[in-house]
């Protein structure tokens, strides 16, 4: 019996072992053919799949090619009048969807059908233009449409569209957008090109356009955008190198807003970074347009006004003699209770259209190079030979009335004190320094307000200056009386920025600063009849509309909305009050009664106003040379316009500059009224047809 039970058990056991085996077996053979599987699928990719898959992957790769922004409007304050403005054109472009370098000639031989090809091309372009071009144009040679397509990708990448030309006519529109089978990469594309008021006006106020490429070398503002366009994920922001983009003026100012977005072609590319398959197009967004504070009307007469002037002072003598080189003027008009200018004039202007491409030839440049810069913010000469006055001149007697106010401020005399003029003031050690008035007038008896009125130099040194440094003069620190006078001087807005919406403004020259040589003394008595500082016709403006406010630092501005393309409006600039200078109104009324200066321009204008003339002068060749410059407010109460204007080289303040004032608050009077009442009776009417005089 249990010789039975161990043949069963080993019977078993065998039977075990061998369905073991099998199993094994059937493993291994399962693993081989999976194995095998796997390899023959992958010599499958790798051999017959590998080269179709690779060209899917780089179809998969796009560039985003920018389309030119559309740039909004700068307006008028009518609303009326385009002060600058773009136009769309049409413009050729090729894109190259084969490599026609030379490198690739040298290659492959099978390439060097592709340059006779190219050839043709370029000379059927030249033919076509020459056929339905305009008559009147210089043709475009197959030369310089080869140089255009910049074949050897010396100035673009394969897949970026080459500009061949731009502002088609219709003829050349129909003939290309029929023919375009015929002419592989070629599109036609809508763009804009910039164009400024014919009557060019506030031409330096406006700016101008450069390309990206050439603002880019020169602005810190745009290198900065280089930097950061790498991390740019939004394609519309992206600036191309031909694109146009503000300079100077308004157009910088308001670069952002005035741009909008690029558009893009959405551009697939192969291997070879050449373009293949179907562009996808996002169109560009048009910028936000500008409504600026600048009334045409008023600035076209106020340019007219400096321009008959300059005529005016060449060939007719005041006080015997007549200043042929009286060759600029500038003039600002400042609304006292917002802040907005509605004249800006630097004269002579220039025609901004110059610039309309964003580039300008050196024959044009050299026309205007010493006219535009804007003399209303910044200091440049008037190309005159010889050390002629720049735009910005010694204040003269217009500082007179904010020394008289320093002088009530410290407590240097009141309102009612009174000082003996004999014609000259001395200062200095044994009185060696002498300062006399204005042709050496003696005006006997005089309270502050009369000091103003008659202008005496020997008033402000004996009164302001001399006093101002007795009464901080110590051992410890000579210059507490200058540092005290330049901080009334900042809070008037002189030698500060005035907060204006332009680019680079001057700050002004303080002369009477630490690296001066001259004795603290020296300083205080030249600076209290403005010998010591040279300020710009804008801060001359701002500083007049503290006058007028009694205290009031008020922002000037040169925009008042901007609106999108569809009129809503995006940003309302309001009046902005930059600091406050407190004083007694006593000190203010005195000093506003003192200016009242003679001046017989304004002989017959129906308000009350408040004004001061200036006479600054300054050596040219040895000789002494007279800068006209004049501040006024007006009406004296309830102010409503402030004027400032500088005529360098002109002469008397009264004579030379005076008259422009005039003249720009009659314009005011008559668009906006002085006293709230426009005196036209279409005033609110388009200035279209207001045309600057030659």
């Amino acid at each position: 019996m249990r010789k039975m039970d161990n043949e069963q058990g080993k019977d078993n056991e065998t039977s075990d072992r061998k369905r073991f085996s099998f199993r094994i077996n059937l493993f291994f053979f399962s693993s081989f053919i999976i194995f095998t599987v796997i390899i023959v699928r992958l010599a499958i990719l790798q051999f017959v799949e590998g080269p179709q898959l690779k060209q899917q992957e780089a179809s998969n790769v796009t560039k985003n090619v920018p389309l030119t922004p559309i740039r909004g409007t700068i307006y008028d304050s009518t609303g009326q009048n385009r002060l600058a403005y773009s136009t769309p054109v049409q413009s050729l472009y090729i894109t190259l969807s084969k490599n026609y370098s030379d490198s690739m000639e040298k290659l492959r031989d099978d390439d060097k059908k592709l340059l006779p090809e190219l050839d043709k091309m370029t000379q059927k372009l030249a033919n076509r233009f020459a056929q339905y071009g305009n008559k009147d144009e210089p043709k475009m040679t197959a030369a310089q449409i080869m140089d255009a397509m910049d074949r050897n990708y010396q100035r673009f990448s394969g897949f970026t569209p080459r500009l061949i030309k731009t502002n088609l006519n219709k003829d050349e529109v129909a003939y290309f957008m029929q023919h375009k089978s015929e002419f592989p990469g070629v599109d036609v594309v809508e763009e804009t090109v910039r164009h400024y008021d014919p009557d060019t006006v506030a031409v330096q106020t406006v700016g101008y356009i450069k390309s990206y490429k050439s603002a880019r070398e020169n602005l810190d503002k745009y290198k900065n955008i280089q930097k950061s366009m790498s991390a740019e994920n939004d394609p519309g922001l992206i600036y191309m190198d031909n694109e146009s983009v503000g300079f100077d003026g308004l157009e910088f100012q308001y670069q952002e807003q005035l741009r909008g977005k690029n558009g893009y072609k959405t551009v697939p590319i192969d291997p070879r970074n050449m373009p293949e398959g179907v562009d996808s197009v996002t169109p560009p967004q048009k910028g936000n347009n500008i409504y600026s504070t600048i009334n045409k009307e008023i600035q076209v007469k106020t340019e007219n006004a400096i321009m008959d002037q300059l005529r005016w002072l060449h060939s007719h003598a005041v006080s015997g003699k007549t200043h042929p080189y009286a060759k600029t003027g500038f003039a600002v008009a400042m609304e006292v209770d917002t802040g907005n200018v509605v004249a800006m004039a630097s004269m002579p202007d220039y025609d901004a259209n110059y610039w309309q491409t964003g580039n300008i030839s050196s024959d044009n440049y050299k026309k205007i190079q010493n006219v535009y810069l804007n003399g209303t913010i910044r200091s440049f000469g008037s190309g005159q030979s010889g050390q002629h006055p720049e735009s910005v001149v010694l204040l003269g007697s217009t500082i007179k009335p904010l020394s008289v106010l320093v002088g009530l401020e410290e407590g240097l005399f009141s309102t009612s004190s009174y000082y003996q003029d004999t014609g000259a003031a001395y200062f200095g050690r044994n009185n060696s320094s002498r300062v006399q008035n204005s042709s050496g007038h003696v005006y006997g008896g005089l309270d502050p307000a009369s000091a103003i009125r008659h202008s005496s130099n020997a008033f402000m040194v004996d009164m302001v200056g001399k006093r101002l440094y007795n009464k901080y003069i110590n051992n410890a620190k000579e210059d507490q009386g200058v540092n005290v006078w330049d901080r009334y001087m900042k809070e008037f807005g002189l030698g500060v920025s005035t907060g204006v919406d332009l680019p680079m403004e001057y700050p002004g020259l303080r002369e009477y600063g630490p690296r001066s040589k001259e004795s603290s003394l020296s300083k205080l008595a030249y600076a209290s009849f403005g010998q010591q500082g040279k300020y710009t016709a804008l801060q001359l403006a701002q500083y007049t509309v503290v006058l007028a406010t009694k205290g009031k630092r008020m922002e000037p501005h040169l925009v008042s909305q901007i609106k999108d393309t569809n009129g809503n409006v995006v940003q309302t600039i309001k009046p902005k009050v930059l600091n406050e200078v407190k004083f007694p109104d006593a000190y203010w009324n005195e000093v506003i009664r003192g200016m009242a200066t003679d001046v017989s321009a304004f002989s017959g204008f129906p308000y009350d106003y408040a004004r001061k003339t200036g006479t600054s002068q300054q050596s040219v060749g040895g000789t002494l040379k007279d800068n006209g410059v004049f501040i006024a407010f007006a009406p004296r109460k309830n102010p409503k316009l402030a004027v400032a204007v500088v005529i360098p080289e002109g002469g008397f303040g009264a004579w030379s500059a005076g008259p422009v004032a005039r003249k720009i608050f009659d314009a005011y009077d008559e668009v906006y009224g002085l006293d709230g009442v426009p005196k036209k009776k279409d005033a609110t009417a388009s200035d279209s047809n207001v045309v600057k005089q030659p």
